[in-house]
């Protein structure tokens, strides 16, 4: 496990309305509340409230579940999401950007970017130019598989009660995920223009803050 090790997901590549996918986003959304990811991000976005209140982004929404939480939190600030997928029912009143992040340009400066569980999909030149494109932010707030042994075990408990993707996929994050220190510098963030607070959980998180200096 030196290396990440980056394969496509099953869930990726299946129709929003197929019904493994369906059964799998649920899975997800089960394994999520099991980790506290999406309570995390929250208690983390609610340190920075100014910054809150200028924007908040979310990349790799998915179900659009954490980002329509996030603009409840702050019920006047405005809320933009990216992802492939189409606008989900419950998004509420967050604006929706559907397509290929890469070929849409960054939002306005300022705010709080938040991701959960999206950037290990990517590889290192890919982390490279997300990089660029989050550089107007404030605040960068990620979760992230941790790559370590204990996660595989954990993910491999779990195996009874989940479907196949879900099964696949979560090994298949583990591997692609990161260890100390090495999101922060494929995304470029080593530099004297951010101060980077980086943890990791038992349960398998790998989560970083990174605030403009």
């Amino acid at each position: 496990m030196r290396h990440r090790v980056v394969i496509p997901e099953i869930l990726d590549h299946l129709p929003a309305d197929d019904p493994e996918a369906m059964r799998s986003r649920r899975d997800l959304s089960r394994i999520n509340f099991l980790m506290g990811n999406e309570r995390w991000i929250r208690r983390e976005v609610r340190r920075f409230p100014a910054a809150a209140r200028r924007g908040m982004v979310e990349i790799g929404a998915g179900d659009g579940a954490l980002c329509h939480r996030l603009a409840q939190d702050f019920p006047d600030a405005p809320v933009s999401a990216y992802d492939l997928a189409p606008r989900p029912a419950g998004a509420g009143r967050v604006d929706w950007h559907q397509g290929d992040l890469f070929k849409m340009p960054p939002p306005a400066p300022g705010g709080v970017l938040v991701a959960n569980l999206f950037l290990h999909h990517f590889e290192a030149p890919a982390l490279v130019r997300l990089g660029k494109w989050m550089e107007g932010f404030e605040r960068l707030i990620f979760n992230e598989p941790d790559r370590a042994q204990l996660p595989h075990v954990l993910g491999c408990a779990l195996d009874p009660f989940v479907n196949r993707v879900t099964r696949h996929d979560m090994q298949v994050s583990i591997d692609a995920g990161f260890r100390k220190g090495e999101l922060t510098d494929a995304l470029g963030l080593l530099d004297n223009r951010w101060h980077i607070r980086e943890t990791s959980t038992w349960r398998g998180s790998r989560r970083v803050v990174a605030s403009r200096s």
